[in-house]
């Protein structure tokens, strides 16, 4: 197999090293980044699986719309997780509404018919996000008033959704020319990388004891603060943790569970 991709660098070194930069140069490689390439990746999979698993020690994970290695151990212990090139979620508060922002995305799928399989990506308003993050949060936190729609837009999402941006959850859909959008109004589009996460499976792996040699343990010092030396590794800049992700994001975990569970954590440390 290690034969077959030096023959496919011989015969098309601009492909080869076009896919492995692409990976390596984002988290995910999205069909619609360079369709191209992505069916050259599609195409030579099991060449390209063996050279990051002989190499590296990584998993090449690709389906539909988006491919990704995935980096199980961090090698390099000099360089601490809150230095580390990684979408990292600090704050609680953050945590929980991610994994409320994925349970969205299922729920929104479910509604819609849509799956992975589906050329385009689900699109939805800010609005709709936000009713639904103020609704599980009232549900989560019943005996508090503290999480009112006005201090999740600005004391949640407000830093959240930047983040997501920039590591390529979700994109900020181009407001229309001529159009005048107030925030509620702007639309996002769920890229393809959320179909490798379930919000079941991400609650549980937040907080387990295996979990320590993996630098994801966390500690609460405020009622929203993470310890900044053990922060949450949601994603490495190469891979994510396998804990997190799911490749189908349809195991019949109960969401609901993963993010009690998460809260149950974080009062009890």
């Amino acid at each position: 197999m290690e034969k077959l991709l030096e023959e496919q660098l011989q015969n098309n070194a601009d492909k080869v090293k076009g896919v492995l930069n692409i990976l390596l140069e984002s988290p995910y490689f999205y069909r619609t980044d360079n369709e191209d390439l992505f069916m050259y990746l599609r195409r030579y999979r099991s060449e390209f699986a063996v050279f990051f698993r002989e190499y590296y020690g990584w998993e090449l994970i690709i389906d539909e719309k988006c491919a990704r290695v995935y980096k199980e151990k961090w090698y390099n212990d000099a360089i601490p997780p809150s230095h580390r090139m990684q979408f990292n979620l600090t704050q609680r508060d953050e945590c929980i509404a991610f994994m409320l922002l994925i349970e969205f995305f299922e729920h929104q799928l479910e509604e819609n018919s849509m799956t992975v399989e589906d050329r385009t990506n689900l699109r939805f308003i800010f609005t709709d996000l936000l009713e639904y993050e103020a609704r599980r949060f009232a549900e989560l936190f019943s005996g508090s008033d503290k999480y009112t729609a006005e201090y999740i837009r600005g004391n949640i999402l407000r830093s959240l959704l930047p983040k997501l941006i920039k590591y390529r959850f979700i994109l900020e859909v181009p407001k229309p020319q001529g159009m005048d959008l107030n925030r509620d109004q702007y639309i996002y589009e769920a890229l393809p990388a959320l179909y490798h996460y379930n919000s079941g499976r991400l609650g549980q792996g937040i907080f387990t004891d295996e979990q320590a040699g993996k630098n994801n343990e966390t500690s609460v010092e405020s009622d929203n603060d993470i310890n900044d030396n053990e922060e949450t590794d949601t994603h490495d800049s190469i891979a994510g943790d396998d804990d997190f992700e799911s490749e189908d994001s349809n195991d019949g975990t109960d969401s609901d569970s993963g993010v009690t569970r998460l809260i149950s954590e974080l009062d009890e440390a």
